[in-house]
């Protein structure tokens, strides 16, 4: 599921009286749509629960989620696992790049189309 979808599934189930925790590596995509907790491990994508073939890791990881359901102040909380990646932060540099260097050729030109044309509607109120 996207982050999007399980932040909404979260809000909604929150509203009707279950508790969540999000375990989140798109942090800035889940703050905005207003999650109760948030464990965020910034990690790639896909490793929300720790590196792979390390448990001791992924353990520590679910228990911090589960003690953030318990001592959460308030609504919209956040907190950060402290974890590093251990192969270095080199993976940052290919998603959080204005240019997408895994696109070539047509693909990459399609890309540059979408920005264009969603820039263009947002600007006309059209989205």
């Amino acid at each position: 599921m996207c982050h999007q979808t399980v932040s909404l599934v979260a809000r909604y189930l929150e509203e009707n009286g279950l508790p969540t925790v999000v375990m989140s590596i798109a942090r800035d995509i889940v703050e905005h749509a207003g999650v109760p907790r948030c464990l965020f491990v910034d990690f790639p994508l896909g490793n929300p629960c720790g590196e792979p073939y390390q448990p001791d890791m992924q353990r520590q990881i679910v228990a911090m989620a589960l003690d953030l359901l318990e001592t959460a102040d308030g609504p919209r909380t956040t907190v950060q696992a402290p974890f590093k990646w251990s192969k270095g932060e080199k993976w940052k540099e290919t998603i959080f790049t204005e240019e997408q260097p895994f696109l070539e050729g047509e693909a990459y030109d399609n890309w540059v189309k979408s920005k264009e044309t969603y820039r263009q509607r947002k600007s006309e109120g059209k989205l």
